[in-house]
């Protein structure tokens, strides 16, 4: 039986669509709210799995894309970037993206973030982002990545 996605889910099949990706969304039964559950799913290595997280740089809102192997060092990320990084509030990060947390996509979003893309990444051939909605993903690889969000490689441990 076809399922239909959630309208965040909706909404980031069609913004990959429109930056040239293949657009599928990938549903689960069951929320994945964690990349270790993602992974378990999908039966690939944590590492693959793209966290989209929503950090502050000196008070503006940034997406940092990130390996779920490594965990951001916000004082070193933050002088690479040429300010303070520190984690937003969830609040905002819904207000910013749109979306729900445990399913906040690479792209989709109601604002224009400034993007940093893990240099990590790209040790895998194929990489899972969440896809707007808790339980929905996409498959991507590391230079595709770049292209579609527009991003920024980056050491962020």
């Amino acid at each position: 039986m076809a399922r239909t996605l959630q309208p965040e889910a909706a909404n980031v099949a069609r913004t990959l669509i429109s930056r040239g990706h293949h657009g599928v969304v990938v549903t689960q039964d069951r929320p994945t709210r964690t990349a270790a559950e993602a992974a378990a799913t999908l039966g690939v290595d944590i590492g693959a799995i793209t966290k989209s997280l929503v950090f502050l740089l000196d008070d503006e809102p940034v997406l940092l894309l990130v390996s779920s192997s490594h965990q951001v060092d916000t004082e070193r990320t933050g002088k690479r970037l040429e300010g303070m990084l520190t984690r937003a509030p969830a609040e905002l990060v819904v207000q910013v993206t749109g979306q729900p947390l445990g399913g906040v996509a690479p792209v989709g979003h109601p604002t224009n973030l400034s993007t940093y893309i893990d240099t990590a990444l790209e040790a895998y051939p194929e990489l899972w982002a969440a896809a707007g909605h808790p339980g929905a993903m996409f498959r991507t690889t590391f230079r595709e990545l770049v292209r579609i969000t527009a991003g920024l490689a980056i050491d962020v441990d």
